[in-house]
């Protein structure tokens, strides 16, 4: 998988991050079909031998057209298109280049069992453009272990608040301090409502630590702009509404 390093800021991937995906097309084998979905022979991952209550059949299922319910939540398509597969049939699976933002960030430690191996220890949900997130849905987007052997290709296009690590504390123009936990997530120390005003001063670190360094960049990324054009040139590339806090 290629990362690009515009991406490692604090952590490599967070809520709010706009990111292109994409997979080479890669030859496999159709298994079997149903209305809904065609299940692919998948050419990544191998069986997990020591995992206990998983037998994975080596078969991932794809949505097989736009009118099924979760076609717009799967990244992996197929060539020829799924819709026209039968079983037997050789394809391509893989993600042309498509653009998502990230709704949550899951870490596991020790990495959960799946049935297949790499067992993964990092989950991305992503939902495509033009898709916001609905904070009162049970289980919405699709999830993306970008450490394990799909040969995913990850660039990062856009980062709210990218001059921000999660747990920074700042001070906005006006005085009020603001604990920022991610760009819909900026809670002020004083419990009153708003936003904050730009230009912002980092107080310190999420560990306390002061680093003036970091003060120098977050003081000159926001000398110009404002928490509404962030967001607005976020809007601009998800084509999407932040989630309703």
């Amino acid at each position: 998988m290629v990362i690009d390093l515009r991406v490692v800021v604090e952590s490599e991937f967070r809520a709010g991050d706009v990111l292109k995906v994409s997979c080479s097309f890669t030859p496999a084998r159709v298994i079997d079909v149903s209305s809904a979905h065609v299940s692919i022979r998948w050419p990544w991952w191998q069986s997990d031998p020591d995992a206990v209550g998983f037998d994975w059949n080596g078969n991932v299922a794809i949505a097989r057209g736009a009118d099924m319910p979760d076609w717009s939540a799967e990244l992996f398509r197929t060539e020829p298109s799924a819709e026209t597969l039968q079983a037997g049939a050789d394809c391509r699976v893989g993600i042309p280049p498509t653009v998502v933002h990230v709704i949550e960030v899951q870490s596991f430690d020790p990495p959960i069992e799946t049935g297949w191996l790499p067992r993964p220890h990092c989950e991305i949900v992503v939902l495509r453009r033009g898709v916001s997130e609905d904070v009162n849905a049970v289980e919405q987007g699709s999830g993306i272990n970008p450490y394990d052997d799909i040969p995913l290709i990850i660039d990062l296009v856009f980062r709210p608040y990218a001059f921000l690590n999660i747990g920074d504390d700042v001070a906005d123009c006006r005085g009020r301090l603001w604990r920022f936990d991610g760009p819909w997530d900026l809670y002020a120390y004083d419990r009153q409502e708003g936003i904050p005003t730009w230009p912002l001063a980092l107080v310190a670190g999420g560990d306390g630590s002061v680093d003036a360094e970091r003060q120098a960049l977050v003081a000159a990324a926001t000398t110009i702009g404002s928490h509404e054009t962030e967001i607005e040139t976020w809007r601009r590339a998800v084509h999407a509404e932040p989630p309703a806090r």
